[in-house]
């Protein structure tokens, strides 16, 4: 099983809001690789979409991890914050993902 195509598979079923068959095949493509980042954000995504923020949080978290040069995360991680009001912690986020852009654009 190749993570690549269930991550493909995962942004298929989350266009079409199959929410559940999202999860399970962002899921798989991290059982395949474990440190297949992007899988991990496609996770976050459909487990935000499916009300279960905690664990969106508990994927994107390890997205950045990942990929911690990359801004999408944060930015994804601090909505998420917001979501549950924890603004300081959304604010922190924004800003991480804001720097992150300005040094890939400069």
């Amino acid at each position: 099983m190749d993570a690549k195509k269930k991550y493909i598979e995962g942004l298929g079923h989350l266009t079409r809001d199959e929410l559940d068959e999202a999860a399970a095949a962002f899921r798989e493509s991290v059982q395949t690789v474990n440190n297949f980042g992007l899988g991990y954000l496609g996770l976050s995504q459909a487990l935000d979409r499916l009300g279960k923020v905690d664990e969106a949080i508990v994927a994107v978290t390890r997205a950045i991890e990942l990929m911690p040069k990359d801004p999408l995360p944060h930015a994804s991680l601090s909505r998420l914050y917001q979501q549950k009001d924890m603004i300081e912690e959304a604010e922190a986020e924004m800003a991480a993902s804001m720097q992150l852009q300005n040094e890939a654009e400069s």
